[in-house]
């Protein structure tokens, strides 16, 4: 818990005294540290100082080297997930503690999945009166469209997770059951993974339970939902990036080897779930939901909702598609289901569940909302229909105006309230800046279904609060985690998440696979890296000359501006009419902006395809994440040299084209970055050649434009030893627009995309002619080669070299319309559906 740059040269006191008034997690009622916590204090507290804040500061550059970002909902879009929170202090829990909640867990799981079937079935526990009806039908987690649905197997419920308190009997006791669509479990693993390479001798040392057997159970059961074994595909259906949780979704579609999709990826057609890829459309046979269930259907749910798709539930319904958790899970997240949940328990296993569950207080019951009424000032008061950015109501914090207020609400709507006692808290060692300090905390645990019962994971999600009074303990409120450590006596059994192999050979028309979305926002994250890219380099370049030894004449400036305008998209403006202007307008005009603008562009379109980036990849898109800011601030003060600022985003950029060109398999993602990569560069260098070659000018201006050229396409040193200290435009020409060999030329870049464009499918409707975007570079590429430099570099005695203007020209409109070619080609642009009738939904 603290930032990655504050000073380690400050006193670290490492000894945790005794909490007062209780709660203390790490002593037993004597006072006495626990065995499995003595071991982990004393080792942290026998490291240095330093060490300690190091290994903190170590922890946060390695969830930012992953991505590992929570996104805090805000009215600004555009704001960056925050990076994820780890404590480098782990709860421990001992293996008989652990047991006896483990098992409380797995009962738990099973009575709710026959409560699950009961409600969408027969709803015998409403027809005997368990239950009472207004529970289950006020409640708009319940979807009567449900009605009727089975999954396959015996379990209808197939993730639960279940939020707890440690009591101070040393219990643990359920505070929410979370079965709509469970987060967590992805950030668990994370925070595992990181602190095992953080501490890795403590780590294997305390015998900490592994979570691979969960994960691995977790795949086992998804595949084996599949009607046909033969070619299984599961797929994890997210909301997309401004998900709160959306680096988990994207972590384990990539662990576990599932595809990652969003509502636009996926049609019904003949009654079954499609995903549409390179090659088509390719049947989905489980969908691992992480969107709302009142979202998945906007044909029978929630009309207005644009996360999910139209005809879901009929496909549902006949059986062609397994969903998990199923649709109408949600209705086991109704806090009232606890007040009833002994009753429900004997009802259903016929005994009441061992891990106790908080009192609730339902206020649509007479008697408890008398007892609420009268000690609102000591209660906790839940709205059970919860809208957007409503919490719970803490009685002892809460001022006699809001209690007054509520009290009226609970009095009009009683049905949609329930009550709990405030819990004392139980309070865990986290490591704040130089010291530990007791922090409230709060675990959830994580259970799959399997052939016969659940499978628990062995550890979970625990979260502390940001000081030692947090009421609220939420990742959105800015708590922070832990990795949870049940330790053994024992080195446990290893585990692998890896597949036994079949031998069979994997199936070719996996490679293609991949949504049209994902491919399309790699072909963008492609040009947006070179163009980037290109409007840094002639940035670059127009600073260092204007910083050199020779001034710049007005018609140097000129065509100098406006090739930066060009390149950068912007507008020229007045003409600056000396250097210290010139200088100015580079660094308070639009250029930076918009360079900015490209950048972000690059970042949104590496989150929608970031289970295919490596971890060194995103550690670099991380890096021009955080150079982005320097731009602005270059804007408003000029406190250091444009190098300084402009340096590392090039670097940085260059590294991201090395990761991928080098780490990345020759497969359709990297086909289409590399398309988009050559098409933008192709078309940025025709944009430098016809700003800066095209105008004939002095012998002077000429040399030091085509120096510009050369030094903005990272070829003035080639030059030099290939012709010489001595610049002309044909030599120049020859390197920036015909050289084979050269990675930055016209040609190179027209040989590549034609080497791209025919390794991919072209489908049965082109004969042996060639697909349009082909033909279109062939064209273009037949051209460049047949141009005479000579004619090129002619003058047409009006100062302008109009037959290389009108060849730059061609070719970048070749390039657009070979882009335009490849979209409509193999990227899905389909207007998203839109309502006829307009309706207001209110979350009530």
């Amino acid at each position: 818990m603290i930032n990655a740059n504050q000073s380690q040269s400050q006193t670290v006191n490492l000894e945790y005294p005794p909490v007062p008034g209780g709660g203390d997690v790490v002593r037993d009622a004597d006072g006495k540290l626990l065995q499995h916590w003595q071991y982990i204090l004393d080792s942290l507290a026998a490291m240095p100082g330093e060490a300690l804040t190091e290994r903190q500061a170590k922890i946060l550059r390695l969830l930012r080297d992953d991505g590992a970002t929570y996104n805090v909902y805000s009215d600004q879009e555009s704001t960056p997930g925050r990076i994820w929170g780890l404590d480098m202090v782990p709860h421990v829990i001992s293996s008989e503690q652990w047991g006896d909640v483990e098992s409380g867990l797995l009962e738990r799981a099973e009575v709710l999945n026959l409560l699950l079937r009961d409600l969408y079935g027969p709803r015998h526990l409403v027809r005997t009166g368990v239950i009472p009806s207004e529970v289950l039908f006020s409640f708009r987690g319940f979807l009567r469209a449900c009605h009727g649905i089975r999954m396959p197997g015996e379990h209808e419920l197939i993730i639960h997770s279940v939020d707890m308190i440690r009591m101070p009997s040393g219990e643990m006791c359920v505070l929410a059951d979370r079965t709509q669509a469970p987060s967590g479990a992805g950030y668990a693993l994370e925070n595992r993974t990181v602190m095992s390479r953080v501490m890795p001798s403590l780590f294997r040392d305390s015998h900490v339970h592994r979570l691979a057997g969960y994960f691995q159970q977790l795949r086992a059961k998804l595949i084996g939902l599949c009607p046909s074994q033969a070619n299984p595909r599961v797929a994890i259906l997210t909301p997309g990036p401004r998900n709160e949780s959306y680096f988990e979704h994207a972590y384990l579609a990539n662990y576990l080897g599932f595809y990652l999709v969003q509502s636009d990826d996926l049609l019904v057609r003949n009654g079954y779930l499609w995903m549409k890829s390179l090659d088509g459309l390719n049947r989905v046979d489980v969908l691992w939901r992480r969107v709302d269930d009142w979202f998945c259907d906007p044909v029978e749910l929630r009309s207005d909702s644009r996360l999910g798709v139209a005809g879901m539930l009929e496909v549902i319904r006949a059986g062609n598609l397994v969903v998990a958790n199923p649709l109408g899970s949600g209705v086991l997240e109704n806090p009232v289901l606890m007040k009833y949940m002994p009753a429900i328990s004997k009802a259903l296993v016929g005994r009441e569940l061992r891990l106790k569950s908080v009192t609730n207080y339902w206020c649509g019951d007479s008697t408890d909302r008398k007892y609420v009424l009268d000690n609102m000032d000591s209660l906790v008061i839940k709205p059970i229909n919860r809208k957007p950015g409503q919490i719970s109501t803490s009685g002892p914090s809460s001022t006699a105006e809001v209690l007054a207020q509520l009290r009226d609400e609970i009095k009009r709507h009683p049905e949609n309230f329930v009550a709990q006692p405030i819990l004392p808290a139980s309070y865990l060692p986290t490591f704040d800046g130089n010291k530990l300090k007791p922090r409230p905390a709060i675990l959830r645990s994580f259970a799959v279904a399997g052939t016969s019962s659940y499978s628990v994971m062995p550890g979970g999600l625990t979260r502390v609060g940001m000081d030692e009074q947090s009421f609220l303990i939420s990742s959105q409120a800015g708590a922070v985690s832990k990795d949870t450590w049940i330790v053994a006596s024992e080195p446990e059994r290893a585990t692998t998440n890896l597949p036994v192999s079949d031998d069979k050979p994997a199936r070719e028309t996996e490679l293609i696979n991949l949504p049209s979305r994902v491919l399309e926002n790699l072909y963008w994250m492609g040009r947006y890296a070179e163009r980037a890219e290109a409007s840094l380099r002639i940035l670059r370049t127009s600073y260092r000359l204007l910083n050199g030894e020779e001034p710049l004449t007005p018609v140097i400036r000129t065509y100098l501006m406006q090739a930066v305008a060009d390149v950068t998209s912007t507008v020229t403006g007045a003409l600056p009419i000396n250097d210290q202007e010139m200088g100015k307008l580079l660094r308070t005009g639009p250029a930076p902006q918009a360079i900015s603008g490209m950048l972000t562009s690059l970042l949104f379109c590496a989150d929608e395809a970031k289970e295919l980036l490596s971890s060194d990849t995103y550690r670099v898109i991380n890096d021009i994440r955080d150079l982005i800011p320097e731009l602005s601030q270059e804007q408003r003060k000029d406190i250091r040299t444009p190098d300084e600022v402009l340096d590392p985003l090039v670097t940085a950029l260059m590294a991201l084209s090395g990761l991928n060109h080098e780490s990345m398999t020759r497969g359709y993602g990297w086909r289409f970055m590399e398309l988009g990569r050559r098409i933008e560069r192709a078309a940025q260098s025709a944009e430098l050649v016809s700003c800066l070659l095209t105008p004939v000018v002095g012998n002077f201006e000429q040399a030091r434009l085509t120096e510009a050229l050369l030094q903005s396409m990272e070829g003035l040193i080639s030059y030099r030893r290939r012709y010489g200290a001595r610049t002309s435009v044909q030599t120049a020409l020859d390197m920036a627009l015909l050289d084979p060999d050269n990675p930055r030329a016209i040609i190179y870049q027209l040989d590549q995309m034609l080497l791209q464009i025919r390794k991919l499918p072209k489908g049965s409707r082109y004969l042996h002619e060639l697909p349009p975007a082909e033909r279109v570079l062939v064209d273009a590429t037949t051209q460049i080669r047949l141009t005479s430099l000579k004619t090129l570099c002619a003058d047409n005695g009006e100062g302008e070299r109009e037959q290389l203007s009108s060849v730059m020209k061609q070719l970048n409109t070749a390039l657009m319309e070979a882009s335009d070619l490849l979209s409509d080609r193999y990227f899905d642009h389909r207007e998203h559906s839109q309502q006829l009738v307009s309706s207001q939904w209110e979350n009530n």
